[in-house]
């Protein structure tokens, strides 16, 4: 989704985060791309107010505490957070790239040698968080991203601790998108193993090398029961021959029958050394394929561009850059398989499936990777390079200012690209 500018009622700053435009939205919240005193990009997702009630700060509040236990370099970093806020928010890692979803949209399927390498990639990951006592129950194109320097998972919204006594669901709910949910999933088991997202893992890898799901059908409930109904088996259609025997065992109908995350890297190792390579150069590949695709069209940026507003009738600026947007549509395909059962609540936005009961808050699909356009020219301001922070560092506590402190502006160009913003919905809206 490409990143559109602030709306008037939309919030100037979150905690130390100002906010410089939307990146997405899903049922329950908006997801802003922010900007941290030290000029750090971040997504920072906010609950929508007329959602903010005791309910979703108690789940939102239940995310924070799972994205505080996990980390590992495969893992968007949890940057700081308020559930106790008039809005609350959530920051984390902005990753620079388009999704898994949007890149087969645009680049076609991914050859069978780089499929092998997200899947060890991300099965590597999915263990560490494994190990740490969770699961993803979420995993799907939309929430892989393809960053710079390699993949990354996103939206651990529905992470659950696997020994807990407390659930994130009511009994007879069904949370998650059923295109990539493993049968006993979306049969609404419990409790839920390690299995259900080595199914997830292996349906992402047949979309990545086929550009279609292991069940597909006109609507969500109709994929809900292909998932669940025994007899019938996955679409293996158009999976390379080499992938074929780590598709059909990640995609078995019985938990049992699926290899371990260790097992699956194993075989991505296997169907890489195959073709005569050895699995770093097929991960330094993958990257290089994907963010040369995703970049090839302009230069590489340090930092994140709003997309600049049509010309208005006041002076015109000539220390900006020119007002173009070179975006990308980044619906994702097929638009019905990857658009989960609607809530209740009538959310217009894709959000994980919740079934037979109203859901609590999910984490919106909103933090699909903007396609950003890099600016025509720079300020002198911006000219010093950034300090990232380490993959594995500590979360960073949330600071609110005081009332009455001024809003801090972190960079000339982010200041200037925010009145021009404002001066273009000023000029636009009808009172």
């Amino acid at each position: 989704m490409q990143i559109t500018p602030l709306n008037p009622e939309d919030p100037l700053s979150l905690g130390d985060f100002e906010l410089l435009g939307r990146i997405g939205q899903g049922g329950m919240g908006q997801v802003f791309l922010g900007e941290s005193p030290g000029g750090e990009p971040a997504a920072v997702k906010v609950i929508k107010p007329s959602v903010v009630d005791s309910e979703s700060r108690q789940r939102f509040a239940q995310e924070i505490e799972v994205l505080k236990t996990i980390w590992g370099p495969r893992i968007a970093a949890f940057l700081g957070a308020d559930a106790e806020a008039e809005q609350p928010w959530l920051a984390t890692e902005h990753v620079d790239g388009p999704d898994l979803a949007r890149h087969v949209k645009t680049h076609g399927p991914l050859p069978s040698v780089l499929t092998a390498a997200l899947g060890a990639v991300l099965a590597e990951a999915l263990s560490a968080v494994h190990t740490q006592g969770l699961l993803h129950r979420d995993l799907k194109p939309a929430n892989v991203l393809l960053g710079p320097n390699g993949p990354k998972i996103i939206d651990f919204g529905l992470a659950a601790f696997t020994e807990s006594h407390v659930s994130l669901t009511a009994p007879h709910q069904v949370v998650g998108t059923p295109i990539c949910m493993a049968p006993e999933q979306a049969a609404g088991v419990k409790p839920l193993t390690s299995a259900v997202d080595v199914y997830a893992l292996g349906a992402l890898l047949l979309f990545a090398a086929t550009g279609h799901y292991p069940h597909e059908a006109a609507t969500p409930y109709m994929v809900f029961h292909l998932v669940t109904d025994p007899g019938t088996a996955p679409d293996l259609s158009g999976a390379p021959g080499e992938l074929l025997p780590l598709l059909t065992g990640m995609l078995a109908q019985a938990a049992g029958d699926r290899p371990s995350l260790t097992d699956v890297v194993q075989q991505c190792r296997s169907v890489i050394e195959a073709q005569g390579m050895k699995i770093a150069q097929a991960r330094r590949r993958l990257t290089t394929h994907t963010a040369g695709q995703w970049h090839k069209a302009a230069p590489a940026n340090d930092s994140p561009t709003l997309p600049q507003p049509a010309p208005t009738t006041a002076a015109p600026d000539t220390d900006t850059a020119p007002k173009t947007d070179t975006a990308l549509d980044t619906d994702s395909a097929p638009a019905a398989q990857d658009t989960p059962v609607p809530p209740v609540s009538s959310a217009p936005a894709p959000s994980p499936t919740v079934v037979e009961t109203v859901p609590g808050l999910t984490s919106p699909a909103a933090q699909d990777s903007p396609d950003l356009a890099p600016p025509a020219r720079r300020d002198p301001s911006e000219d010093s390079p950034r300090e990232h922070p380490a993959p594995g560092r500590p979360p960073t506590a949330s600071r609110r200012p005081k009332e009455g402190t001024p809003t801090l502006r972190h960079s000339l160009q982010a200041r200037r690209t925010a009145e021009r913003l404002r001066a273009a919905y000023a000029a636009k809206a009808p009172f």
